[in-house]
């Protein structure tokens, strides 16, 4: 049997088969438009910042395991000076790490902090020993060193 003109198919059953497909196709394109928009702050930002978080904390308590073990050894007369390292990058981000006074000023936190990102690590007192306070800032990378000196700076 060959296909020819039916008299129950009307003209207009091919256009709106055709307008069914791009009615389709737009409304898919657009929601695909807006998961593109999404994705970057849903599926990677936000894991990025939460893994910037716990980064954060690690280095603020190497830092503050420094400090610490610089502060246990420091003579009575004299200098002693410590280098250590900390990671180039968080995120393929830098950072910067600040030592400052806690909010209660018994205390003083080392700060390690990015844009909103920011973990506070306590000095466990070292405020509060005949040594003084611990000042100081640096950014993220390279390496780094903790002085102390008898005499003070």
């Amino acid at each position: 049997m060959r296909p020819g003109p039916h008299p129950d198919r009307k003209p207009e059953t091919g256009v709106a088969n055709l307008i069914e497909y791009v009615m389709v196709t737009g409304v898919l394109m657009a929601l695909f438009i807006v998961m593109l928009l999404l994705v970057n702050t849903n599926i990677m930002a936000n894991p990025a910042d939460t893994l910037s978080y716990y980064a954060f904390t690690d280095i603020g308590n190497g830092v503050s395991t420094s400090i610490v073990d610089v502060y246990i050894l420091a003579p009575q007369n004299g200098t002693i000076s410590t280098k250590f390292s900390i990671p180039p990058d968080v995120a393929e981000q830098s950072y910067s790490v600040d030592i400052e006074p806690s909010a209660d000023q018994n205390d003083q936190d080392v700060i390690v902090w990015r844009d909103t990102i920011s973990s506070n690590i306590s000095l466990s007192g070292i405020m509060l020993t005949t040594h003084g306070a611990v000042i100081g800032n640096t950014t993220s990378g390279g390496i780094n060193t903790i002085s102390y000196d008898s005499g003070g700076f």
